[in-house]
């Protein structure tokens, strides 16, 4: 049986979420509450010294970090292609799915923070500054994928992958962050698309307005 230590709320569980539905897969989950510091208690430490989650339990197995799971869950459906077989595939996803860590969530995770996750956790107003620097960081990489989705149905052509859901999770918080990309019609088409998935709307992602 896999378990999955998540927090709902958040784009990192959510596309975790998202995909064990679109897969079809018998989990368990157990949620940890982050706004009441559960990451930090020891025996979560234990599992995964980040204090941070999703984390994955499977017979003695803890695998942590959003995307490797992603790849993990992936791959015990192979005939769905989410992760692909061929080398030069695999290359592809991954090449997005660091993309994603090392550039795209940063930069939501920026505005996400000063405008949502602050007033959720009672930790005061938005920071000027730190909401010009995230914007800032979201309209140079939104250009990047908005160039690139141009003439393709998913994220590398026609087929779906872990791509698609690791680059969408973070959108959950367009709206309510108040994202600079409403002129990224690209987006908003993949997205919308994306939003079209009964795994993804299950996952209580909400659409682009």
């Amino acid at each position: 049986m896999i378990t999955l230590h998540v927090f709902p709320s958040s784009p990192r569980a959510a596309k975790v979420i998202a995909l064990v539905d679109h897969l079809k897969l018998d989990v368990e989950y157990r949620t940890v509450d982050l706004f009441k510091g559960e990451q930090r208690q020891p025996e979560y430490t234990a599992l995964n010294p980040n204090q941070r989650m999703p984390v994955l339990e499977e017979d003695g197995f803890v695998l942590w970090e959003s995307n490797a799971i992603l790849q993990y869950l992936a791959s015990k459906r192979p005939e769905l292609g989410l992760w692909p077989a061929d080398a030069r595939g695999q290359a592809d996803v991954s090449r997005w799915l660091h993309w994603e860590s090392a550039h795209w969530t940063p930069a939501c995770a920026i505005v996400a923070f000063e405008r949502v996750v602050k007033k959720l956790s009672g930790q005061g107003e938005p920071n000027p500054s730190e909401v010009a620097r995230g914007e800032e960081l979201i309209r140079r990489f939104a250009a990047v994928l908005d160039t690139h989705l141009r003439g393709r149905k998913w994220l590398l052509g026609d087929a779906l992958t872990i791509a698609d859901f690791s680059i969408g999770a973070p959108l959950a918080m367009a709206e309510a962050g108040h994202y600079p990309i409403a002129e990224c019609s690209e987006i908003a088409r993949w997205y919308r698309a994306l939003g079209t998935l009964p795994a993804w709307k299950k996952a209580l992602v909400p659409p682009l307005s």
